[in-house]
């Protein structure tokens, strides 16, 4: 399959303005295709890896990947469909631009990488030379009608995000001048800005000069939410914002009904092998086999290979219940989720800690269940009711785990 057959098998387009072309484009020598980001966030999140996805498949189908990140554009952006955007200060800005650098760095590589700063050329454009060089190419009637612009008419706009559309085309014509760029890729409410690049090109360059357009679908899982979060929170590509654990989970979590389609999108495992998972998730529904290979692979392009042996070993030791042995770090990581209380460091009676932490509802109720055997404190099962919790013995003095009967646990904090 060439590279668009691909994304269609995939699941992974929208509209793109000239097929044809754009394979012929591919096939006479290489061509480079362009992904934007905003600054507006120190990290990545998983709403940015929808369209990297397609970027990097159009790298390994052979073209030059460049993603342009956003200084100039970040600093007054882009228009969204109900309010105006909180305007980043330039320290907050910078520091955004390096953290996403770093992180599209290692996703893509260095060979047939380029990664530019759109500040470059917007930030030396004086305003005489916008209105002259590029504003009398815009007609207001045609930008009035873009969807982005048509959906806030009623709420209202400003003039610096009005006027984002053809910053967004000021970039596709440099990067068509400066790399070769044919082709620009993004969501399916980009499609209006993508566009204006490209009637910009034909302007300035002539209507032979070559440009195409991309869009990928909106992603939603099979209840019709947009994909990429978990529990109204944002899964980051920044391991320090979301764990590899936490990440390996969120993959691993994902519905039988979903998992055929996120392989497909989301990893460059085969046809051949993508339909054998497919037909094994049938035969053994819950087997979660599908699940598991996805969350390797998608950990493994995002984290490395060692994030993925650190998750899964995580997550054997959770399943068995062997977590005496785990690290504060992974405690704080896998249990940061569930209900905790502060403590100190000093000894307690077990009946005592587990009503002031308020595991259990009375003393009556944690001698009960402690003679039941179906309390266990950081691995270890306890049966004593006179017992004493010292929060020193295990992760490094700074927790207490509890679990109580099979599921259910809480995190002692120690103040």
């Amino acid at each position: 399959m060439n590279f668009i057959e691909d994304l269609k098998w995939r699941g992974a387009l929208n509209q793109v303005t000239d097929e044809a072309g754009l394979i012929e484009a591919m096939a006479s020598g290489e061509i480079g295709a362009y992904v934007g980001t905003d600054p507006t966030a120190d990290s990545l999140h998983l709403g940015h890896l929808i369209p990297f996805m397609v970027l990097k498949r159009f790298q390994n189908a052979g073209g030059k990947a460049v993603i342009i990140i956003g200084g100039a554009t970040g600093a007054i952006g882009d228009p969204r469909p109900t309010t105006e955007r909180q305007l980043l200060s330039p320290e907050q800005l910078r520091q955004n631009e390096k953290g996403i650098t770093e992180q599209v760095t290692k996703l893509f590589g260095d060979e047939k990488t380029a990664i530019v700063n759109n500040n470059d050329w917007l930030g030396k454009l004086t305003l005489t030379d916008f209105l002259r060089d590029y504003g009398k190419l815009f007609s207001i009637n045609v930008m009035l009608k873009k969807d982005v612009v048509a959906s806030r008419l009623e709420t209202g706009i400003s003039f610096t995000e009005f006027t984002y559309q053809i910053l967004q085309g000021i970039d596709y014509h440099e990067l068509w001048r400066r790399h070769n760029v044919q082709l620009q890729i993004g969501g399916s409410d980009q499609w209006g800005n993508i566009t204006s690049g490209i009637d910009l090109i034909h302007s300035i360059e002539g209507n032979n000069a070559t440009a195409f357009g991309l869009t990928i679908p909106l992603m939603t899982d099979s209840s019709g939410k947009k994909f990429g979060k978990s529990e109204g929170n944002a899964i980051w590509l920044n391991p320090e914002r979301t764990s590899p654990y936490t990440f390996y989970q969120f993959w691993y979590n994902q519905s039988d009904e979903d998992v055929v389609k996120y392989l497909k999108y989301f990893t460059f495992l085969g046809v051949d092998e993508i339909n054998n998972l497919e037909q094994e998730a049938k035969n053994n529904p819950g087997g979660r086999i599908a699940q598991k290979r996805l969350a390797q692979e998608v950990t493994k392009f995002v984290h490395g290979e060692q994030a993925v042996a650190d998750a899964e070993k995580l997550s054997a030791a959770l399943f068995s219940g062997d977590v005496a042995n785990l690290s504060a770090a992974d405690i704080a990581d896998a249990f940061g989720g569930v209900p905790s209380f502060d403590i100190t460091s000093e000894k307690k009676n077990v009946v005592d800690f587990l009503v002031d932490g308020e595991v259990e509802k009375s003393k009556r109720q944690a001698r009960e269940d402690v003679t039941n055997g179906a309390i266990t404190i950081s691995g270890e099962k306890v049966t004593d009711v006179n017992f004493e919790i010292d929060p020193t013995k295990h992760y490094d003095g700074e927790f207490v785990l509890v679990r109580r009967g099979k599921k259910k646990y809480f995190l002692g904090k120690v103040k």
